[in-house]
């Protein structure tokens, strides 16, 4: 399943930039719903380019349907990211630590300033390999990325009036 999401937010570019590579932001992310706390795993910065590995749970409910295939304790993934702080562009895959044969995602992330604001536009595949389920799986997941977008938004922006 193709996927497209779009963000606004009312600050300017740099500022979210910073915000979204910020360690303390993160740890600020799990305080919303459906995702444990991210954990960072590792971080390499070189030049203008980040490279993270973050892991994250699923936290949120799942209907019968799918807990009758997927153990929601088992709903463990890393975000394996790259961004260039130069293009503000970020790659990122989905690596599962359990059904990596069921799941496979990944895309990329861009930031445009318009005016003082900024926009960013998350852009990628996203593959869920279970008979019968597969489509609401991946309709569920990307419902659930919506919804994390539009409360990560939020939280930037408190982030960001919280620094002045």
């Amino acid at each position: 399943m193709r996927f497209r999401i779009t963000q606004r937010f009312d600050a300017p570019l740099d500022d979210v930039e910073t915000a979204l590579l910020d360690p303390a932001f993160l740890e600020r992310l799990g305080q919303l719903p459906k995702l444990g706390k991210p954990q960072l795993l590792d971080v390499e910065v070189t030049g203008e380019t980040v490279r993270r590995r973050i892991r994250y749970a699923f936290a949120g409910q799942l209907s019968s349907a799918v807990t009758a295939v997927v153990d929601p304790a088992k709903l463990t993934w890393v975000e394996d990211s790259t961004t260039d702080r130069r293009t503000h562009r970020t790659t990122f895959r989905i690596l599962p630590d359990h059904y990596a044969d069921r799941l496979n995602a990944g895309g990329t992330f861009t930031l445009d300033a318009i005016g003082t604001r900024t926009q960013r536009v998350a852009e990628g595949d996203l593959r869920v390999r279970f008979p019968l389920v597969g489509g609401r799986v991946e309709k569920a997941i990307v419902s659930g990325m919506e919804e994390y977008a539009a409360a990560e938004a939020d939280a930037i922006a408190n982030w960001l009036a919280q620094r002045g």
